[in-house]
């Protein structure tokens, strides 16, 4: 099957293939092509150019005539909780009441209380209710996505998470990359026993879920009050030994050296980042570790952004996701985070779009496939409306401005 897009107003995020992610000054440059043509073959992306080199459109299956529009890479989100139980708009309105995220957890709330609705629940149930905030977050123009487990806490419940997961790869087209996050929170069978949980995670979760392949990655809530450096660098070198790469949650609310330890284990990437020190800028400087921000989270907590513009100006990579959970960030659009990522955190849109494309498919070791276009990677892509510049996305922040949506090359939305 041969798709031609032609008459393309802008094509954006033309990259070869050895750009595997963008960093300081070079986030501000997103190389695009006025007037072009896109040739889709096989699923993949196999030509673009201007468009006095348009092929005949008699050799090919389809035509799309994309006068007045962009066409770009699909948002690449890597960092989300999209397999989760119910909701938790009870504690939407403690917050407005004034309890703080910790506040709601002490009493019942949070993490906790999510993970007593995935324990509660089957897991043809949670597939059903998961796939729904899947199609519309595919609907929103995402993709590829990361989703984390984190909401089981036992053994039982994270395999089941983990489970939905490896079901929503087999019946979705796009990437999704799967992390065992059973380090998300302390469950109440252990609330005077963390060291007892750490073990657990580390002697009968992971070995269970690497043996099962249910995970690429291995994630942990490294926070005050939840897990330390040492407990994270004890089960990020579990996870290592049994094939999972280490990712962290780390300086959303303190900074207390899990930065350090995640460049230690070579973690994929760093996430939240809101409170950031100097040192912990300096340290990430010249690694290969992808800082990732979620403005989504801070919008709906109401905390410090992170400083996305002083990490980028001292030569940091960022990339941008929707945190996507019911706690904290019940929401997977990506066009809403490119907007605040400009608005909040004073990233122009090229930055702020080459962070929600291919420095994401980086964080997700989907660089090769997916994020930017460039000749033979998977045709997921977005079709704008008829707009004025690639400024005007995340300037209509309440409006996205996708047309169509397409996987491989076929049409979603």
């Amino acid at each position: 099957m041969r798709i031609l897009f032609k008459n393309i107003k802008e094509l954006l995020q033309i990259r070869d293939k050895s750009t595997r992610f963008i960093s300081g000054e070079d986030m501000k440059v997103l190389p695009t092509l006025k007037n072009a043509f896109l040739l889709v073959q096989n699923d993949i992306i196999s030509d673009f150019g201007a468009m006095e080199d348009c092929p005949e459109e008699a050799d090919v299956d389809q035509v799309i005539d994309a006068e007045g529009k962009m066409l770009m890479p699909a948002w690449c989100d890597s960092h989300t909780h999209l397999v989760y139980a119910g909701n938790r708009e009870g504690e939407f309105v403690d917050k407005i009441n004034g309890l703080s995220y910790q506040e709601i957890a002490e009493k019942g709330g949070g993490i906790l209380n999510s993970a007593k609705k995935v324990q509660d629940i089957s897991e043809a149930e949670l597939y059903e209710q998961t796939k729904i905030r899947l199609e519309e977050i595919i609907a929103l123009g995402t993709g590829a996505v990361e989703i984390k487990s984190g909401y089981g806490l036992t053994l039982e419940s994270e395999l089941k998470m983990l489970s939905v997961i490896k079901r929503l790869k087999a019946n979705y087209n796009l990437p999704i990359k799967a992390t065992f996050l059973g380090a998300h929170a302390v469950p109440e069978t252990y609330k005077n026993n963390k060291s007892g949980y750490v073990d657990y995670i580390i002697n009968e979760m992971i070995p269970l879920v690497a043996e099962a392949k249910l995970a690429d990655y291995v994630d942990v809530f490294c926070e005050t009050g939840y897990f330390s450096v040492e407990d994270t660098e004890s089960i990020l070198e579990a996870g290592k030994r049994h094939g999972l790469t280490p990712k962290i949650h780390v300086n959303q609310f303190t900074s207390i050296g899990g930065v350090q330890a995640g460049l230690k284990h070579h973690a994929l990437s760093l996430d939240h980042l809101e409170e950031m020190t100097d040192s912990d800028i300096e340290v990430l400087k010249d690694t290969l570790t992808m800082p990732v921000a979620l403005p989504g989270c801070s919008f709906f907590l109401s905390i410090p952004y992170t400083p996305g513009r002083k990490m980028i100006d001292a030569g940091l990579p960022l990339a941008l996701a929707t945190d996507y959970n019911p706690g904290s960030s019940p929401s997977g659009n990506m066009n809403f985070v490119v907007s605040a990522a400009c608005v909040k955190m004073k990233l122009t849109p090229e930055e702020a779009i080459n962070a929600a494309t291919l420095n994401g498919a980086y964080a997700m070791g989907l660089e090769h496939n997916v994020g930017s276009i460039t000749k033979g990677k998977q045709a997921n892509l977005i079709l704008t409306k008829p707009i004025n510049s690639y400024h005007f996305i995340p300037y209509s922040f309440g409006n996205h401005q996708i047309e169509t949506v397409y996987l491989n090359g076929k049409e979603v939305l």
